[in-house]
C-alpha cells in the first residue's frame, strides 16, 4: 500500500513529473491525429480506386480487340463459377479531345471508353460520380432538359434548355454577320460600277441624299437574295437537303471527366472556382484510331450529356465515356458479315469475400500470355505502386512520430535517476524499516507505469477531440496564418477525411505505457540494489 501512496504523492507534488506527462501526451496525441488522417485519406483513396475499377480486369492489347465477348464471358463463368456477381464489356481507345472555347481550340489527351450503360454500373460505382441525379440512378447518353448539379455553387446552365438558347444566339449572331457582310458587298459593288458623275450628282441641291444613291441603298439595307443561306433568307428551303439541327438534335452522347473540360482557379477573393470550357449541351470533337490493320484517324463529333467527377484527378482528367455500340461502329469493330462485335476489356465484379488473387490466377491459366495478348489483373495489381507508396509513407510517419514518445521515455529515465539520487536517504530509511529490494523497485516501476497511463490517457482524449474538430482547427489556422492548410485545388476533397481505428488507439496507448515503464527500469534497479547503511550515510 505504501508504494501506491508514494507514487500518487510524487505524481501530485513534483512538477518534473508534469513535464514527463506532457511529453507523453503530445506524442500520443500526434500519433493518433496523424494515423487518423492517413487512415481517412487511405480509405477515401481505396474506395474511389475500387469504385472506379472492377475487381478483375481483362484487357486485350490487340488493336482490333477480342472478338465475340459473349463466348469469352461464357468461358469465364465456367472457370470462375459462382464467384462472379457482375460482368461488363467495354472498349478503351486513346483519343484526342477538341473543345471550341471562345474561338480557341483546346485539346486534351484522354482515354475514350465505350461502355454498356446497362451493365457497367454493376461492376463499378460509375453512376454515383455523375453530376445529374437521374444519371446517377441509370446512365443515359441522351441529353437531359436541365437539373445538372443543382447543389453545386455557380455551376453554369446546362442541358437542352441551355443548348437551345445557345443555338438561337449563335444563329442570330450569324444572321447579323451575314447581313453586315452582304451590305458591305452591295456597297462595294455599287461603288465600283456607278460612274463618277453619278456619284457627284447623287446629292440634291438641298443636301439630301438621293433615293437611288449608294448611301441610300446602304442605309435601307440591301436585297440579300441569294447571298444568304436558305434558312436565313426568309425560311425558303426549297431544293435544300435536310441538315442537322442542333436546336432539336444531338450528336452521339459523351460523358467527360470534369477536369478534361474545366479548371480550378481562385478568384480575386481567394475562393476556389471552377471555370468550364464546355458543359452538358455543348458539342465537342474526338479523334481516335480505327480498329483496322491499317489504322486511320477518325474524327467524330459528340454532344456532352453529363460530367464525371470521382475526386481522383488521374481519372477525372483523362477519361471520357460513350455508348459501347457507337464506339464499336465508329472504329469498325463489328464484323460486316457475321455481325460479331469485338471489345478490348472485360470487367468482373466478384461476390463479397471472394479470393481475387485465386480468380486472377485461374483466368491467367485459362488464357496464358504466350497464346493470348491479354492482361489479367486485380484492381490492387493496377494500383499497386500507389497503394505501396501510401503504406510506406504511413509506416515511416509512425516510426518517426513514435520517436517523440521515445524522447519522452528518455526524459522519464533522466528524471527517475535524479529522484533516486535525491531520495537516497529516504530509500535507505525504507529499506532499514523492512522494505525489500523488490518493493523499492516496484515503487519506481509503478511510478513510471502511472506516468505512462496518465500521459497516454490525456493524449488519447486530446487526440480524439482534435480529430473530431480537425476541419474547424484547420479553419482557425488558416485565419491566423493566412495560409490554406487543406487546398481543395490539390486534394479534391471538401474536408479533411479522418478515421479513428480502435486498434490504432490501443497500440499507441500500449506503446506509450510500455516506453514509460521501460524507462523506469534502470533507476528502479539502482534503487533496489542500494544498501540501507550506505544510503543512510549518504550526504
Amino acid at each position: 500500500m505504501y508504494r501506491l501512496l508514494l507514487c500518487f504523492r510524487y505524481l501530485r507534488t513534483r512538477y518534473i513529473a508534469l513535464a514527463s506527462i506532457i511529453s507523453v501526451t503530445l506524442g500520443v496525441a500526434t500519433l493518433i491525429v496523424v494515423n487518423s488522417v492517413m487512415a481517412g485519406f487511405s480509405a477515401e483513396m481505396h474506395e474511389r480506386l475500387h469504385g472506379l475499377a472492377s475487381d478483375i480486369l481483362i484487357e486485350c492489347h490487340a488493336s482490333g480487340g477480342m472478338p465475340d465477348p459473349d463466348a469469352h464471358l461464357a468461358e469465364i463463368h465456367r472457370v470462375v463459377g459462382d464467384d462472379i456477381e457482375g460482368a461488363s464489356v467495354s472498349v478503351h481507345v486513346p483519343s484526342m479531345l477538341g473543345i471550341d472555347f471562345n474561338g480557341q481550340l483546346i485539346t486534351r489527351h484522354v482515354n475514350l471508353v465505350g461502355i454498356d450503360a446497362a451493365t457497367y454500373d454493376t461492376v463499378s460505382h460509375f453512376g454515383r460520380y455523375l453530376i445529374h441525379p437521374e444519371n446517377q440512378k441509370q446512365v443515359d447518353f441522351d441529353l437531359r432538359e436541365a437539373g445538372f448539379a443543382e447543389t453545386r455553387e455557380n455551376f453554369p446552365a446546362s442541358g437542352w434548355h441551355y443548348r437551345r438558347a445557345r443555338v438561337a444566339y449563335e444563329r442570330a449572331l450569324d444572321e447579323e454577320r451575314a447581313r453586315v457582310e452582304a451590305m458591305d458587298r452591295e456597297v462595294a459593288k455599287l461603288s465600283t460600277t456607278l460612274p463618277q458623275h453619278a456619284k457627284d450628282s447623287s446629292a440634291s441641291e438641298d443636301g439630301l441624299i438621293d433615293e437611288d444613291s449608294p448611301e441610300s441603298l446602304a442605309s435601307a439595307g440591301p436585297s440579300l437574295g441569294p447571298l444568304l443561306p436558305p434558312e436565313l433568307n426568309g425560311g425558303d428551303t426549297s431544293g435544300v437537303a435536310a441538315t442537322f439541327d442542333p436546336a432539336t438534335e444531338q450528336y452521339p452522347g459523351i460523358i467527360l471527366g470534369i477536369s478534361t473540360c474545366s479548371n480550378k482557379l481562385r478568384d480575386e477573393a481567394g475562393n476556389v472556382r471552377d471555370h468550364y470550357y464546355c458543359r452538358p449541351g455543348d458539342d465537342i470533337r474526338m479523334m481516335f484510331p480505327s480498329a483496322s490493320e491499317n489504322p486511320k484517324v477518325l474524327n467524330q463529333k459528340f454532344t456532352v450529356v453529363d460530367l464525371y467527377e470521382s475526386g481522383m484527378s488521374e481519372y477525372d482528367s483523362t477519361f471520357a465515356f460513350v455508348r459501347l455500340d457507337h464506339l464499336q461502329e465508329f472504329r469498325g469493330m463489328i464484323d460486316p458479315i457475321s455481325g460479331v462485335k469485338s471489345v478490348t476489356t472485360i470487367q468482373l465484379k466478384l461476390i463479397e469475400g471472394a479470393d481475387l488473387n485465386a480468380v486472377r490466377d485461374a483466368l491467367r491459366k485459362r488464357f496464358p500470355p504466350d497464346q493470348f495478348a491479354y492482361s489479367i489483373q486485380t484492381w490492387r495489381d493496377m494500383q499497386g505502386p500507389l497503394l505501396a507508396a501510401v503504406r510506406l509513407e504511413t509506416t515511416i510517419l509512425n516510426i518517426l512520430l513514435f520517436l517523440i514518445i521515445a524522447v519522452a521515455g528518455f526524459g522519464i529515465l533522466a528524471t527517475f535517476f535524479m529522484i533516486v539520487v535525491e531520495k537516497t536517504r529516504d530509500i535507505g530509511t525504507l529499506k532499514a524499516l523492512g522494505a525489500s529490494g523488490s518493493g523499492v523497485m516496484s515503487i519506481f516501476l509503478s511510478y513510471g507505469l502511472l506516468l505512462g497511463i496518465v500521459g497516454s490517457g490525456v493524449g488519447l482524449l486530446g487526440g480524439i477531440l482534435f480529430v473530431d474538430n480537425i476541419n474547424e482547427v484547420a479553419g482557425v489556422i488558416e485565419r491566423v496564418t493566412g495560409q490554406e492548410v487543406f487546398d481543395p485545388t490539390v486534394y479534391y476533397f471538401t474536408e479533411i477525411p479522418t478515421i479513428l481505428n480502435p486498434f490504432t488507439l490501443a497500440w499507441v496507448m500500449a506503446g506509450a505505457v510500455a516506453i514509460a515503464t521501460a524507462a523506469s527500469v534502470l533507476p528502479a534497479m539502482r534503487a533496489a540494489r542500494m544498501h540501507p547503511v550506505t544510503a543512510l550515510r549518504f550526504e
